[in-house]
């Protein structure tokens, strides 16, 4: 089993505790040089909310997108935009990557913004 098929299998066993849980879901995607979050319904059929450093939001305010400063930025905007389409409370989908750095970062910056996980 290579790394991204080992990553996969932990993000599709997270996904089926979250569906158990029946609440929408922020998802996160990391590359190298970019992250990405989504907050999809509880029935993974449409997106509430979404943000990453593509946004032009994000990229006006940082040098390089590949790093902490710029996760911060994205999970601010994010828990944001789903407490205006009205979404307190997410469930927090890392997608099989270590809770650790960047998706770290912006986790805690979207709880400090005020979404609940």
């Amino acid at each position: 089993m290579d790394k991204k098929a080992a990553r996969l299998k932990r993000a599709l066993r997270q996904r089926c505790k979250i569906k158990q849980l029946g609440v929408s879901r922020l998802t996160v995607h990391r590359t190298s040089q970019h992250i990405y979050a989504q907050v999809i319904n509880e029935d993974g059929a449409t997106t509430i909310a979404s943000a990453s450093t593509l946004d032009s939001d994000v990229k006006a305010n940082v040098k390089y997108s590949g790093n902490s400063e710029s996760a911060t930025l994205v999970g601010t905007l994010v828990a944001k935009r789903a407490l205006e389409a009205g979404i307190t409370e997410v469930a927090f989908d890392r997608s099989g990557f270590k809770y650790h750095g960047r998706v770290k970062a912006l986790a805690d910056a979207a709880r400090e913004a005020g979404l609940k996980f």
